[in-house]
């Protein structure tokens, strides 16, 4: 009875804070703002004008050098305009990807508990096991994982510490498909982490950290997530039912322990792909 006490004020405020519903695929890759429990984390890092400013909507961007003119220097051969500002532009990168790959903390993507497979493609990760005949698959991309932590404007010039910096943190939404030997339609799970979580006191049972949006039959093996299959929202429904769909998840390995564990290897691969990112940035702008 505790527990859906405690899930029903978590879908309260996930209710108060629900997106309008927009066309999507499997698996889908929206940004979802989410506080973990224990998953990893790392340093901010990356965005050293953010922190002076909200960010790229601000509209702002520092001067970090006076450029007078876009005069190429001698040709390396390549064809391409070479100019001061790429200059500049290839020290910061040379400097930006050091300072990544020291806050680095796994080299190697972290393993999943329980059995899982997983499978990469490029920001897309597919974790794959099979429980008593039934198979479950769970997939995300890492791209646009990281949701905005610019609370608070920092005056131009004021630098914060490092114990002050906050952590970056991968929370993506992720899709879960459950699939039973001879059916035609599998039971796909659209999850995400809420904005805000449900605290709880000492003695009181621990929330959840992830929710169902939305459940929907789907055929099986389709990666498109086809519009004229019945889904159903879970903003209004009944928790006695909601309660049954997240034991549901559950009982085939997809629970608090499990999304933790996911956040973690989210964030992992999305620090991995941001720095290859800035090493062939580097490389387009010295033409390597």
């Amino acid at each position: 009875m505790l527990k859906s006490v405690v899930r029903a004020v978590g879908a309260a405020v996930r209710i108060s804070s629900a997106s309008t519903s927009t066309a999507r695929a499997l698996p889908l890759a929206c940004p979802t703002l989410g506080s973990p429990n224990s998953a990893t984390t790392r340093p901010f890092t990356r965005s050293l004008w953010m922190l002076s400013s909200k960010g790229a909507s601000s509209g702002y961007r520092p001067k970090l050098f006076t450029s007078k003119a876009l005069n190429p220097s001698v040709s390396c051969g390549c064809g391409g305009l070479h100019t001061e500002g790429d200059k500049a532009f290839g020290a910061f990168l040379s400097d930006e990807i050091k300072a990544e790959m020291k806050i680095q903390k796994n080299k190697t993507l972290p393993k999943m508990s329980g059995g899982w497979e997983l499978e990469m493609n490029g920001t897309e990760a597919k974790l794959t096991r099979v429980v008593a005949g039934e198979k479950v698959a769970v997939t995300f991309n890492v791209n646009n994982s990281i949701p905005p932590n610019f609370e608070e404007e920092v005056d131009q010039g004021q630098q914060k510490s490092a114990e002050e910096e906050p952590d970056i943190v991968s929370t993506p939404n992720f899709v879960v498909e459950v699939t039973k030997q001879g059916a035609k339609h599998s039971l796909v799970f659209d999850c995400h982490y809420p904005e805000d979580q449900v605290s709880h006191g000492e003695g009181e049972e621990e929330s959840d950290i992830f929710a169902i949006r939305e459940v929907s039959f789907q055929p099986e093996g389709d990666s498109d997530w086809k519009e004229t299959s019945y889904t159903l929202s879970t903003d209004s429904l009944d928790w006695a039912l909601y309660d049954h769909l997240m034991d549901f998840l559950a009982d085939r390995g997809v629970d608090n322990t499990f999304a933790d564990e996911l956040m973690e290897l989210s964030t992992a691969a999305e620090h991995q792909e941001y720095i290859k990112f800035l090493e062939n940035l580097q490389g387009f702008v010295k033409c390597n």
